[in-house]
């Protein structure tokens, strides 16, 4: 039976690349890759060989009839894709590029190129792969990251209860392994060496830093105690340094999530999941702790337009209904005939349930816009626009989700409408001239914004490393000026307590170990003298 794609796709397109008859779509080189909330096998095309569930980073294939949680269903969205998608090409041969790193040949002494990352989550990894494992040039990378762990989205952003999607983090874990990197923890770039040194001792830097910042609602009220972004409600459960000693009020029985994307469903989802379930993951303990406390009993999530235009994708939307213990409800009629899209039905299924007495609630609200939160000192509700008519839902904790937005970064070229860096193709530019900032080249959520999933910043690294490497052929890129182990003098004297590559794999092993103990993935660390802490006791022991 044909494979399927599930609920856990990551959209790094690995499977792409191994496909023998061209049967796994959209590819890289489609138009709506980059817009796809998951990638789909031809049903009527895959020859059932496996390949693709051989590497896949996240274990999202699996045979069609393989006790998957909603298989079925699975095999119909898969289907369905193709069904408004048909091919015209002929199945058989590849028509995507592979990622560069797999398909550069070796060359007879290679020349040296040497780059630093700024930033340790999927776009600084993939970069950082494409680099390493060429073959036409000897690259060496140098990745540092502020805080004193690694991982960015996977670790910071991905929910806890998606474990299967952190699995990722094993192909970044190989790729730090690799010769020619190295990594500089506890350290950040304009504080403790500036953007001037560092690139003083490579060819060129690649400012991965991710989107660390919000965007609004612009409403009154916005800024009341118990009315949060989203990111940070995330970031505190998942236990980021920068969040970990926040609180949340949750002694109300309602809560409101303004926005209805993935983020949305997630912050949802934790708010009224059952504790015992969240011991299992490694959601951070301050926040274990406070949610077994939480009287929280029903998450209501708005969205200003439709159903069909529900933000989220249809792999999440249709797991949140086959929670134990929670009603997954929709606040008005919605319709969808038997050739509606996939996640138009689920809503529509959604509309005719009922609630069960005892159960938490996440009711989705189409339609309705957020004018005002009203409260005496802390959100206490939020008055919102149906239509015509006005409404106020009590409330104690408000969540907005609408957006992750990327921050400046100094010195370089910065635009506030899309808070990204000014770039083309990863080169910096001089924003209304297209001249290149010599030297700096942006990837992930900084280069193209807060959208699509961890894959999609594969091919987004893979873009951006090509315009380097093609500079520094065209001899546009200045040779280091000092030597590597120069820099690690400086950041020794600047930072005596950074942490190295050896330090993070004592790090990771640690946590790893204290969650098999009590059967989580892992404990985290939430703060840096803790990690140092573990991670000198690893240096004393070896």
């Amino acid at each position: 039976m044909a494979y399927v794609v599930t609920q856990n796709c990551c959209n790094d397109a690995t499977c792409v690349a191994v496909c023998p008859v061209d049967c796994i779509h959209p590819t890289p080189a489609e138009r709506e890759y980059t817009r796809t909330e998951m990638l789909y096998i031809d049903p009527g095309a895959c020859i059932d060989c496996g390949a693709c569930a051989d590497v896949c980073p996240v274990d999202a294939i699996v045979p069609g009839d393989a006790p998957a949680p909603d298989i079925d269903r699975y095999r119909d969205i898969n289907a369905e894709y193709f069904q408004r998608n048909p091919r015209t090409a002929a199945p058989g041969a590849h028509v995507q590029p592979l990622p560069l790193a797999l398909a550069t040949t070796g060359v007879t002494d290679p020349p040296e190129l040497r780059v630093a990352i700024v930033g340790s989550g999927p776009s600084a990894f993939y970069a950082a792969e494409e680099l390493l494992a060429r073959r036409d040039i000897a690259a060496e990378v140098t990745m540092f990251e502020r805080l004193p762990v690694a991982g960015g989205l996977v670790r910071f952003g991905v929910a806890p209860d998606h474990w299967h999607t952190k699995a990722v983090d094993r192909v970044f874990d190989r790729t730090a392994r690799r010769d020619g990197f190295t990594f500089h923890l506890g350290v950040e770039v304009g504080r403790d060496v500036t953007i001037d040194e560092v690139l003083a001792h490579h060819h060129a830097v690649i400012h991965a830093s991710g989107a660390s910042g919000d965007r609004r609602l612009g409403i009154p009220g916005e800024d009341l105690p118990g009315s949060y972004a989203a990111r940070e409600f995330v970031a505190w459960y998942n236990g980021h340094p920068d969040h970990a000693d926040r609180t949340f009020d949750l002694s109300a029985r309602r809560a409101v999530v303004v926005g209805n994307g993935n983020v949305a469903l997630d912050v949802a989802r934790i708010l009224v999941s059952d504790v015992n379930t969240l011991r299992r993951t490694d959601i951070a303990d301050h926040a274990l702790a406070a949610l077994a406390g939480s009287r929280v009993e029903e998450v209501v999530v708005l969205g200003r337009r439709g159903p069909e235009h529900a933000a989220c994708t249809t792999p999440e939307l249709l797991a949140l209904g086959s929670l134990p213990g929670i009603d997954v409800l929709v606040d008005g009629p919605v319709t969808a005939g038997p050739d509606a899209p996939a996640k138009l039905q689920i809503l529509a299924d959604y509309s005719r349930r009922k609630a069960t007495p005892g159960n938490k609630r996440i009711v989705l609200r189409f339609g309705t816009s957020p004018r005002e939160v009203l409260g005496a000192g802390r959100a206490e509700s939020l008055l919102v626009a149906h239509g015509d008519t006005a409404d106020r839902i009590e409330c104690g904790l408000i969540l907005r989700a609408v957006g992750y937005r990327g921050l400046p970064i100094d010195g370089l070229p910065f635009d506030e409408a899309a808070g990204t860096v000014a770039n083309a193709a990863g080169r910096v530019t001089l924003p209304g001239t297209g001249e290149t900032v010599r030297g700096h080249y942006v990837a992930g959520w900084i280069k193209r914004g807060a959208t699509g999933v961890i894959g999609t910043n594969r091919y987004c690294a893979a873009e951006t490393v090509e315009a380097l490497l093609a500079d520094h052929r065209a001899g546009l890129l200045a040779a280091p000026t000092a030597a590597a182990a120069d820099l690690a003098a400086l950041v020794r004297e600047r930072r005596p307590d950074a942490l190295g590559g050896a330090d993070w794999r004592a790090i990771d092993r640690f946590e790893r170990e204290q969650g098999r103990a009590v059967g989580r993935p892992r404990v985290k660390i939430v703060d840096a003298p803790a990690a140092g802490d573990v991670a000198r006791a690893a240096r004393v022991g070896s």
